[in-house]
């Protein structure tokens, strides 16, 4: 009975309805599409960097400032921070076998550096791996050409990007054995080193800062950032250095000794010296001193979790059993970097701009329903008079209210439906490529989100009931009396 009162009173009050119902479908809508395009971007950037490069949870150091997995994620101190390396290693590594939820998990040491390509000299960010199980975790890497890095030994590999650029700046693209020398500076001095490339790669939507990484083996990254690592077996010495340890001081410094060491005597012959002898000598140097790494100088953990698993509380858990180390675990936004962290900002933005927007239309509808109100003040007062109750009286305003958010809300969410498929319909190339790595590709791609469309249905409905409350407040006020002088 209320139920189709509300019905009639509705269409008798034709003109004052289609304007609330346009004024919430068109908060519906905008609420719908900005929050579809921000957990498509949500979606798509979560792909990303979980396949890639950050997985589900990475563990690392405890600090004052949260950290990505090249730096500081405060931009002002990012280029003075030094990433620290976890302590207790191995019992975090036996921590994490022994956690439930577990997919697989690898190991990454990071850096940054200069790397000089084809006399291409670029910033790269390092990411020092742990061969044997970084690339069956992250099947977002593409190989485009050559290959894999092999488990034991010294290379890198580079974007397709980066070899695109270099290519640019030199004329010539870089070949598979071509060697890269990187160099670094820090508090314990210069260091230089060089390896070949092994491979070309892609990441799968690889945004602002991921054509800048270099993949290379662990130790190289650990030389660059001066990091001591402990061994498993004896260095073996070059014949030169054997001779250091067993020669008078006298001789160490004697010309007709060092003139047997041929970097030396190219040095002090100028036509000799050239910087393929020095990348050849860094590189056999490099093999000469080439041993099994064990135990830690690690800066990160990188796990993947079974499909089944909540994220929130796998770090709840993990990090109580962490806490005795120093040590934390993070999720793949705050690993990311500020790509990720600047969408959650945005996204906070955006919906807290809603609410203010949401605020003003519900103060404009109040406004609408009180003026219907006291149009019907004769109709309400007639309705008390032959013994209306307060409660019925709610009912029918309310239900009014209600019935047309709803109807209104239905109208947004399918004009947003249409919305989505229009612009799909455009094959729209995005230009600015902040807004291409958030929205996961070149074209302006929307998706329909079954979650986002019921949130945005219960908008609606709340939109109803908070425009209900004042004028139903009003309504019980209007006396029998009053309204029959009025009418």
């Amino acid at each position: 009975m209320t139920f189709n009162l509300a019905v009639q009173n509705l269409s008798k009050n034709k003109k004052n309805s289609a304007v609330i119902a346009v004024l919430i479908a068109v908060i519906i809508f905008i609420f719908f599409i900005g929050n579809i395009m921000l957990e498509k971007s949500n979606i798509s950037l979560y792909k990303s960097f979980n396949e890639s490069l950050t997985g589900d949870v990475v563990i690392q150091k405890k600090g004052d400032v949260t950290m990505n997995l090249f730096g500081a994620n405060t931009p002002v101190i990012d280029n003075y921070f030094e990433i620290p390396v976890l302590p207790s290693y191995n019992t975090i590594l036996d921590i994490v076998r022994a956690e439930k939820g577990v997919f697989a998990f690898t190991s990454q040491v990071s850096g940054r550096a200069f790397a000089d390509i084809n006399n291409v000299r670029e910033a790269a960010l390092l990411c020092g791996i742990d061969v044997s199980s970084y690339f069956s975790m992250f099947p977002g890497i593409f190989l485009q050409e050559g290959r894999f890095l092999n488990n034991g030994e010294s290379g890198a590999m580079i974007t397709e990007e980066r070899a695109k650029r270099i290519m640019e700046k030199s004329g010539a693209y870089p070949q598979i054995g071509d060697t890269i020398v990187f160099t670094s500076g820090g508090s314990l001095g210069f260091k230089i080193r060089a390896v070949p490339v092994v491979g070309i790669f892609n990441y799968r939507n690889p945004g602002l800062f991921m054509n800048e990484i270099i993949i290379i083996d662990a130790q190289t990254v650990r030389v660059l950032n001066s990091i001591q690592v402990a061994s498993s077996s004896d260095i073996k010495l070059s014949d030169d250095a054997e001779k250091l340890l067993s020669s008078d001081i006298d001789d160490i410094f004697n010309f007709e000794y060092n003139e047997k060491n041929s970097l030396y005597a190219a040095v002090n012959n100028e036509e000799g010296f050239s910087a393929d002898l020095l990348q050849s000598h860094l590189t056999q140097s490099r093999l000469n001193t080439e041993s099994e790494v064990i135990g830690g100088d690690w800066n990160f953990i990188i796990i993947n979790l079974d499909k089944n698993i909540n994220v929130k509380s796998f770090i709840k858990s993990i990090n109580k059993k962490l806490a005795l180390y120093e040590t934390m675990a993070a999720d793949w936004r705050s690993s990311a970097g500020t790509s990720t962290i600047l969408l959650l900002l945005i996204q906070i933005l955006f919906n807290a701009g809603m609410l203010l927007v949401c605020v003003a239309g519900i103060i404009t509808v109040i406004n609408i329903i009180l003026i219907s109100v006291f149009r019907r003040t004769r109709e309400i007062g007639t309705l008390r008079a032959i013994g209306a109750s307060d409660l019925y009286i709610k009912s029918m305003i309310f239900f009014e209210n209600i019935l047309l958010s709803a109807f209104a809300g239905i109208a947004g969410i399918f004009a947003g439906f249409l919305f989505i498929k229009w612009i799909n319909s455009l094959g729209f190339i995005i230009p600015n490529e902040l807004i291409s790595s958030l929205l996961g590709g070149d074209s302006l791609n929307l998706i329909f989100i079954p979650h986002i469309a019921f949130a945005s249905f219960i908008l609606s409905v709340l939109l109803g009931v908070v425009c209900s409350i004042y004028p139903i407040q009003v309504t019980l006020k209007i006396e029998p009396i009053e309204a029959v002088r009025r009418g």
